[in-house]
């Protein structure tokens, strides 16, 4: 169709274009930066040491990176994306983090804000649980250049942001944008490093990768100690339900009970209670306002709750 041959055009001509372009080359500020990497409480892979090094590299060039990071949940993408992140910062520039989803981009900036707090980076979300005028604020001091890192949704990509200085996009579980929204920022600013992350590419983005027009790295190996994921299809039953919300309470882990109908969650939840009256439930969905889905997601990740009951 007429509009796919447009789209189609437009990201042969964006992808020409950036491949022409000039950027400032991201050097690592090896005294601070080996003190960041020492921060991090786990032991790299071997995988995650050389996609480390692969994006390093990319970033110390003068052509802008575009590099897709493959690697399933839990198999340390973020912390790839976070030493990009202190080193592009550290060189002078800001990042834009873009999150498909409210939640992630809470849990996003959680976790950046611990790992950064004591080298003087200021970090910042743009997603519906802000108020308009504290919406506002973040996009005046991302514009000022006083944010360094903004971690957003699709409120990243409104007309009314701009950066003073961007150095680097990320952009987290990028299967979930379509083909405009993720060129758009791309647009917004030509000589921008780009880092895409995903467990499951789809299709197209694995053809531009092995085609060349974008670079790709894996991590295929789990971290040390980390347990098989088990997967069971089974007829839905109470009973089981409420065995394996037990048995995952009781080792001292958290469930997401993941429902299709927000109009009959509240059902599953006084069902579950009076099943399992020892185990502490809430709920979250999409139709909650900002205020209260945060607080619901913040005193979840603070193990307030053993089982969050989700849309």
């Amino acid at each position: 169709t007429e509009s796919v041959r447009k789209v189609a055009l437009e990201l042969l001509r964006l992808y020409a274009t950036r491949t022409l372009t000039k950027v400032d080359p991201v050097k690592q500020t090896n005294g601070e930066t080996d003190k960041f990497e020492g921060d991090f409480e786990f032991a790299e892979t071997d995988d995650q040491i050389q996609t480390i090094q692969e994006v390093y590299s990319d970033l110390a060039k003068d052509l802008p990176m575009d590099r897709l990071l493959v690697g399933d949940v839990g198999f340390g993408k973020t912390e790839v994306a976070m030493r990009a992140t202190f080193v592009t910062v550290k060189n002078g520039k800001q990042v834009a983090v873009l999150a498909p989803t409210t939640v992630l981009v809470e849990q996003h900036l959680q976790v950046f804000k611990q790992r950064m707090e004591k080298y003087d980076v200021k970090v910042e979300a743009l997603s519906r649980f802000l108020s308009k005028d504290e919406s506002n604020k973040v996009v005046d001091s991302v514009k000022r250049g006083e944010t360094d890192i903004v971690i957003g949704t699709h409120r990243l990509l409104s007309e009314d942001v701009s950066f003073h200085n961007l150095g680097l996009l990320v952009v987290d579980e990028e299967q979930k944008f379509g083909v405009s929204q993720k060129e758009k920022i791309k647009n917004k600013k030509i000589d921008v490093h780009v880092l895409s992350m995903s467990a499951t590419p789809i299709p197209r983005t694995l053809n531009m990768a092995l085609s060349g027009v974008r670079d790709i790295s894996t991590i295929a190996t789990p971290p040390a100690g980390r347990i098989p994921i088990l997967n069971y299809v089974k007829k839905f039953d109470w009973g089981d339900v409420a065995s394996a919300i037990k048995k995952e309470v009781e080792r001292g882990g958290q469930v997401y009970f993941v429902h299709n109908r927000v109009n009959t969650i509240g059902f599953v939840f006084e069902k579950l209670k009076k099943i399992l009256p020892n185990v502490r439930f809430t709920v979250g969905h999409g139709q909650m306002s900002g205020d209260r889905l945060s607080r619901v997601m913040r005193e979840f990740n603070e193990k307030k709750y053993d089982v969050l009951i989700c849309s």
